[in-house]
């Protein structure tokens, strides 16, 4: 690219409606690095109304943008984009935008969250969201394991007792491969990457690449390269829907190099620098970290279907069947309160994206099996720290910098039900004061969340009426589950800990069976406390849980004194049973799977093979 050609004249090759959100409450008005984002201002309740984009032959030179605190809209051309990073640069705060939470994500109904692949026989990844597949660091077809280690995928055949190593796929000296997919004879590989931005013949910049490469691997002994796409920023998640796949990554943008080396702030795609009119420029300046989304064929995978990206921290993720939900946790700088959150919704269909809505809550998701989309209404759960400056609700008015918050804040609860425009249809307020949500599970018209303060709330909800939910229950038991699972007809599994009545004493990791036949009247009719294990792999990556009904297997990673794998079967009678116990050597990331009639345990650096109705050891592979 020419750095002296004047970057207000590139032209625009593909156009896009306009969209303007109304009701976020927020001026967006500066950054810090890593991605801190600083919000203030007034807003209404409409949190979103769209436009048609004007072309700018129809207004040459001029923005097209509405530039008001409420609205977010299309950039115009690059010199908008360059001006609004500067202004974000210079502006002063009056509150940041945090992500918080662990990286995890839920699922909508019973039954939807599948630990096996319906008819076939082998276990797949911890599925988030029905009809929404997701990359992992192993993944089978059931004759074959494809293991993630050490910057290599490891094709291992498991049809026979004897397993054996057939072929790899060896990442490139500058990628870092960070998660793996697999469909049919389709593997796809992740990768980071950096790569060297000069002038003059300097480095002025490194810049991060987040690059999806997709194999053959019909032979597996030979996997052959059928093409790559690769977007700018570094990995963030990845989605599967249909044969189309959503990468994304976050960008942090650059202004302090040359203005007309678009690159170091605008994102790039294939090698091409995004059209502005793929660039969303929310109200004010929300800094300089971008969400960069691609879509592409899984059959096709040199040829970019749709590309977005708009501004804000790297938060968290939802994706639910038909929309991709990116939320913030929002805090107040004076005195560094947690406050509310920040949802931009961009829906998408058949690899088609556009941005649809965005909208600020009070109070902050802990994480996203606490957000959720179920006949076209997004259910959440937040945590509220109050401190008698806000209004409540959806959309609360920010507080003006005169404003103070009291020394000490009240912590409750808050669950609210928005429709597909993200308005409000109702909402419950004011639960468990002083606990905090530790998880939750949407199950159709039934939500559960467990709070926890000294003794483990279970809540269960009616949202059967989305205008007027209703609690129907509250079940109080010691200690906690961070992770609840449907666990088949009427139950729900809960992984977590257990504690004395004081909540001072830790006894060590809970599994609880909970019925939930009656909503009205929930019971835990089961517990297993693993004595000297205080910790569990599920409590932050939902993937690292194996719970599948038709093969009867609960499997996850735990700590004692050294990593340790633990592997439970449950029936009504006798409760928790464990099947398997094995120390594991090393830190690397563990996975239990099953293929037909044996039991794999996967690390980076080895498999074990056992047998299901016995489970003893049949082989074990080192790689």
């Amino acid at each position: 690219m020419d750095k002296d050609k004047d970057i207000s004249q590139m032209p625009e090759q593909k156009k896009r409606k306009k969209w303007y959100i109304f009701g976020l409450g927020i001026a967006v008005c500066g950054c810090l690095a890593a991605g801190i984002v600083f919000f203030s201002g007034g807003g209404s309740s409409n949190p979103f109304q769209k436009n048609e984009k004007i072309s700018e032959k129809d207004s040459p030179g001029k923005s097209t943008s509405v530039k008001n605190e409420t609205d977010m809209v299309y950039a115009a051309d690059y010199e908008e984009i360059y001006s609004y990073l500067k202004a974000a640069n210079d502006a002063d705060s009056t509150e940041k935008i945090y992500s918080a939470g662990s990286y995890v994500m839920s699922t909508d109904d019973l039954g939807t969250e599948k630990g096996a692949v319906a008819g076939t026989g082998y276990s797949d990844t911890n599925l988030r969201q029905d009809g929404v597949e997701e990359g992992d660091v192993v993944k089978t077809d059931g004759k074959n394991l494809y293991i993630m280690s050490r910057n290599q995928v490891r094709i291992v055949n498991i049809e026979h007792d004897t397993m054996q190593e057939l072929g790899k796929i060896e990442a490139d000296d500058n990628d870092y491969i960070t998660e793996i997919y697999l469909k049919g004879n389709k593997l796809m590989c992740i990768y980071n990457r950096n790569k060297e931005i000069k002038e003059n013949q300097e480095i002025i910049r490194i810049n991060s690449y987040t690059s999806a490469e997709v194999f053959d691997v019909s032979n597996p002994e030979e996997p052959e390269s059928l093409g790559e796409i690769s977007q700018s920023g570094s990995f963030y998640t990845m989605r599967v829907s249909g044969d189309y796949v959503y990468l994304l990554s976050t960008f942090y943008a650059d202004t302090g190099v040359s203005r007309n080396l678009v690159a170091s702030y605008v994102p790039e795609v294939q090698g091409k620098v995004m059209e502005s009119s793929a660039i969303l420029l929310p109200g004010g300046n929300t800094g300089r970290m971008y969400t960069v989304v691609t879509t592409f064929e899984l059959n096709q995978p040199k040829e970019k279907v749709d590309s977005i990206a708009f501004f804000g921290d790297r938060g968290n993720c939802y994706v639910s069947e038909k929309n991709i939900y990116v939320y913030d946790s929002v805090y107040n700088s004076k005195d560094f309160d947690l406050t509310r959150t920040y949802i931009r919704k961009v829906s998408y269909q058949d690899g088609v994206l556009d941005g649809a809505g965005s909208v600020t809550l009070e109070g902050t998701i802990h994480d996203s099996f606490s957000i959720d989309e179920y006949e076209g209404n997004l259910r959440i759960v937040t945590t509220v720290q109050e401190n008698g400056s806000f209004s409540g609700g959806v959309n609360p008015l920010a507080r003006s910098e005169n404003e103070t918050s009291e020394e000490t804040a009240d912590i409750t609860n808050s669950l609210y039900i928005l429709d597909s425009n993200l308005e409000e249809l109702g909402r419950i307020e004011g639960l468990a004061k002083g606990e905090q949500v530790y998880s939750a599970r949407f199950m159709g018209d039934t939500g559960y969340f467990v709070t926890y303060k000294q003794i483990d709330p279970l809540f269960s909800v009616d949202l059967s009426d989305p205008k007027h939910p209703e609690i129907l229950g509250e079940l109080k038991i010691a200690g906690f589950s961070d992770y609840l699972h449907p666990y088949g007809d009427n139950l729900l599994l809960g992984i977590g800990m257990d504690t004395d009545e004081t909540g001072t004493t830790t006894n060590g990791v809970k599994l609880s069976m909970f019925d939930i036949a009656n909503p009205e009247d929930v019971q835990e009719i089961q517990k297993e406390v693993i004595k000297g294990c205080y910790s569990t792999d599920v409590s932050y990556n939902y993937k690292a849980a194996l719970a599948d009904t038709e093969k009867n297997l609960i499997g996850f990673p735990g700590y004692e004194n050294t990593p340790t794998y633990y592997l439970y079967s449950y029936d009504a009678e006798h409760g928790f049973t464990c099947l398997l116990k094995r120390e594991m050597s090393g830190y690397s990331e563990v996975r239990g799977l099953y293929s037909k009639d044996k039991f794999y345990l996967v690390t980076d650096g080895t498999v074990e093979s056992y047998s299901l109705e016995t489970m003893e050891k049949i082989d074990d592979l080192v790689l």
